[in-house]
């Protein structure tokens, strides 16, 4: 941490920085959930407010046929709950999924670098993540 590194840049690294330990650890250590409340409240309101829309009130999805293009050969938004493939990513792809969006992959999800912060990203995938089921959250432990 160099001299003069603002507290805010610092205070954006941190959850950061816990993540990667945290995952680092071996995966018997790793067995419970995150749990940090605040945090996935946060992750709660920024899903309804952003993601819902395209991904269901529930991260349910809202299209069954989201692994198959539409008429305009992109790929609709996937459930988010455990029931589809967002577990089988690493939390750094991920998070360049929320930044970046999919429609250079086919998909039809936007950017959303200009809008959410790496705090708003990290929220995001730990309110996600709470929502899948025990055995799907640690299939995506061990795949970290």
């Amino acid at each position: 941490m160099g001299e003069g590194m603002p507290l805010i840049r610092l205070a954006r690294v941190l959850p950061w920085l816990g993540l990667l330990l945290w995952t680092a650890l071996p995966v018997q250590a790793q067995g419970e959930r995150f749990n940090d409340e605040p945090v996935i409240a946060r992750g709660k309101t920024l899903f309804q407010e952003h993601c819902a829309v395209c991904h269901g009130a529930n991260a349910q999805g809202i299209d069954q046929n989201w692994h198959r293009p539409d008429e305009n050969g992109r790929y609709p938004p996937p459930p988010l709950n455990g029931t589809a493939h967002t577990w089988h990513h690493s939390m750094e792809v991920l998070a360049q999924v929320i930044r970046k969006g999919t429609l250079e992959w086919g998909g039809s999800m936007p950017a959303w670098e200009e809008t959410l912060d790496d705090d708003d990203v990290f929220s995001l995938i730990m309110y996600l993540s709470s929502l899948w089921p025990d055995e799907i959250y640690q299939a995506w432990l061990k795949r970290n």
